[in-house]
């Protein structure tokens, strides 16, 4: 599993730990509602920037992330 994978794993179990659907996600990172499937798939390169908004909006620091 490379990192784009891991981290995308990690976005999705905790998402769905809190019951948040992607569109609700994306929404609360400022990213685009079609961009999140990618990133949990693993197929996103994603910047430090996003994945700080990401962590951000679900309330966790990004190193749980990666």
């Amino acid at each position: 599993m490379n990192i784009n994978e891991k981290f995308g794993n990690n976005v999705k179990d905790i998402r769905l730990k809190k019951g948040l659907s992607q569109e609700k996600l994306a929404n609360m990172a400022e990213i685009d509602r079609t961009y999140l499937p990618d990133i949990e798939r693993g197929k996103r390169n994603v910047s430090l920037a996003v994945a700080d908004r990401i962590a951000r909006a679900l309330d966790v620091s990004l190193k749980d992330l990666l």
